[in-house]
């Protein structure tokens, strides 16, 4: 385990804060809930996406035939006591009443079938940022498809997106995947050297959090070197803590939530959400590492997820504040 003065020192050198990040009042007001309101608090994020029946089309469901009624998720989500719950709009229209209130909403705004080919995907815009406001949304995510042959529009398509979502005062989380045929001569989408300009690239275009995939490991637990990568990737290798912190620093004052992809162990699964705290990201946005369990089992899980955020939590500026006042 990381003790408390290297686990201090990270969060004070790589973890952005909520002062760090400069945004309009409403901004602020809705992350700050989902930041310390709400799920594990202390400044970090647990978000359960559910948006992979769109994705992915039933068979993510197979493995836990109760989660193919997106009840099963809202109920998780409200038990499991999470920051929030990511919906395409059917589903938020239709599940979030029975959490509305004790769970944020993230209302996904694109998104794309598996079905046709991903050497150059975009997603389409599926639902606006004034759905979000009328369902009482607490952020929007976008898909950003960085380096697909589509990238061109789906920035122009994106700075819309921000721009509504400014005026609205609502704070953007960009799922920000590599992908493409240009991406795999690069060394794959699952390399440090796409994830980590993926990050940047959600920095660059405005993103207030990003979510990003885990970084491929070798067989003893090592990031790199990737063969075709632009240099230094092509030759440097990393830990799988020194690759998240150096993508971390990549996202610059953009908070960085890390992405389960599909299950794992729940030894992996654990080490990494330590690594990840330990490296300065912000949080979690874990989906099928959670609801393709059975509902005590993903709620155990859960729960030990959050007792390892629990040792990197921060209060925030305003809680010291009104203690310090005595409020």
């Amino acid at each position: 385990m990381v003790t408390a003065e290297r686990r201090s020192a990270n969060l004070l050198s790589t973890r952005p804060s909520l002062d760090d990040l400069d945004l309009s009042l409403g901004k602020r007001t809705r992350l700050h809930r989902m930041l310390y309101d709400y799920g594990p608090g202390g400044g970090t994020l647990l978000i359960l996406p559910v948006d992979q029946g769109l994705e992915h089309g039933p068979r993510d469901f197979f493995a836990n035939e109760e989660s193919l009624d997106p009840a099963y998720e809202a109920k998780l989500a409200g038990a499991g006591g999470y920051s929030g719950i990511a919906l395409q709009y059917g589903l938020a229209s239709k599940y979030m009443r029975q959490i509305a209130g004790s769970v944020p909403l993230i209302l996904k705004l694109n998104g794309r079938t598996e079905i046709p080919p991903s050497t150059s995907p975009r997603s389409p815009l599926t639902s606006r940022v004034e759905d979000a406001v009328r369902l009482g949304a607490d952020a929007v995510g976008y898909t950003l498809y960085v380096g697909s042959a589509q990238q061109e529009q789906d920035f122009e398509t994106f700075s819309q997106v921000r721009l509504e979502a400014e005026r609205a005062g609502m704070p953007v989380v960009v799922w920000a995947y590599p992908r493409g045929s240009d991406v795999d001569a690069k060394g794959g989408r699952d390399s440090l050297y796409a994830i980590d300009y993926a990050a940047r690239v959600a920095a660059e275009l405005g993103a207030d959090v990003v979510k990003v995939n885990y970084p491929t490991t070798g067989p003893v637990g090592v990031v790199g070197p990737t063969p075709g990568a632009p240099k230094p990737y092509d030759s440097a290798r990393w830990s799988l803590e020194e690759a998240v912190a150096k993508v971390v620093r990549s996202a610059g004052r953009t908070l960085v939530i890390m992405s389960g992809g599909d299950r794992v162990d729940d030894g992996l699964l654990l080490t990494r959400v330590e690594v990840s705290l330990a490296a300065g990201a912000t949080g979690f946005i874990f989906g099928r590492n959670i609801w393709q369990r059975p509902y005590d089992q993903a709620l155990s899980i859960v729960g030990q997820i959050k007792d390892r955020m629990a040792g990197y939590a921060v209060p925030s500026n305003q809680s010291m504040n009104q203690q310090a006042n005595g409020i």
